[in-house]
């Protein structure tokens, strides 16, 4: 009798076991992409990772001088440009930070917040926003005399796309834009400001970066932007940066080679100085520390 009753079950038990392997696909699918990049930024790109709901984050950058300067400032040693951050997850979907950058004395206030979230075997790529807005204090009255706050303020606006295609590599693509009320002055080869100023305020830029991972703690990354509207009489460059990130439990301690000395988007997508071919690149590093 209880050969018959198993034999009647069979079919129903494999039945079930397939609906329940069904269902484990169904979950699998459904899950989001995890650990795409370790830290909130590439190098000088913000990164698809959002800080977790109450994490409090304090990042100390330091960025260096120019290598071609030689021993007269110790290879860029002794001319160093610090910005403090402090970040908060606000919720899981929004975090937001306040910055101080030494590169003309700015502050940026900003807020980056999840769209869409890469899914195993479904939707391909996680997707962020990120706007910020910057005041550059180092502008004085004494030397502009008509000068207005808004005078010191310049905006960004990104969207972060990235794609996790394995656990070593992932590749990210950051359309940009960017509003300066203030530009600086460009020369001609008299050095006298040309007039009116040929470079529109509003500026575009394709950022591109990517992460490959080395081994469990350490990881190669790099990034680029490209400026999509430089006016052809700046001196100004396209930011490219190439550094390693070493994850050591409580914080992410990240090492770069870049030619761009500012921190804040703004400042390293327009205003960016180095030139690779001729020495012109920082050794920079960022110390993230989350509580």
């Amino acid at each position: 009798m209880r050969k018959i009753l198993l034999f009647l079950l069979l079919p129903f038990i494999g039945w079930t076991q397939d609906d329940l392997l069904n269902s484990l696909d169904s979950i699998e699918t459904n899950q989001r992409v995890t650990s795409a990049f370790k830290s909130l930024k590439i190098i000088n790109l913000e990164s698809t990772k959002l800080a977790s709901k109450g994490d409090f984050y304090f990042v100390v950058a330091h960025r260096f001088d120019y290598f071609n300067n030689g021993f007269d400032d110790f290879f860029g040693l002794d001319n160093a440009n610090t910005q403090l951050k402090f970040l908060y997850g606000a919720t899981d979907w929004l975090t937001v930070h306040v910055a101080r950058s030494g590169f003309q004395e700015t502050y940026d206030l900003a807020a980056k917040y999840l769209i869409k979230s890469q899914i195993k075997e479904g939707f391909p790529v996680t997707i962020v926003g990120f706007n910020s807005v910057s005041i550059n204090s180092e502008l004085k009255e004494k030397d502009y005399p008509k000068l207005k706050f808004e005078n010191r303020l310049s905006y960004v606006t990104q969207l972060l796309i990235s794609r996790k295609f394995s656990d070593k590599l992932t590749l990210q693509i950051a359309p940009s834009y960017f509003h300066e009320n203030t530009l600086r002055d460009i020369l001609d080869e008299n050095n006298q400001a040309i007039l009116p100023n040929p470079q529109d305020n509003s500026q575009f830029a394709l950022g591109m970066g990517g992460r490959y991972k080395l081994t469990s703690r350490w990881s190669i990354n790099m990034d680029y932007a490209a400026h999509l509207n430089r006016t052809h009489q700046s001196i100004y460059r396209n930011p490219l940066s190439i550094g390693v990130d070493l994850e050591t439990g409580g914080h992410v301690f990240q090492m770069h080679f870049t030619n761009s000395r500012a921190m804040h988007e703004s400042g390293f997508l327009g205003q960016t100085s180095g030139d690779w071919s001729k020495g012109e690149i920082a050794f920079g590093f960022n110390l993230v520390r989350v509580f």
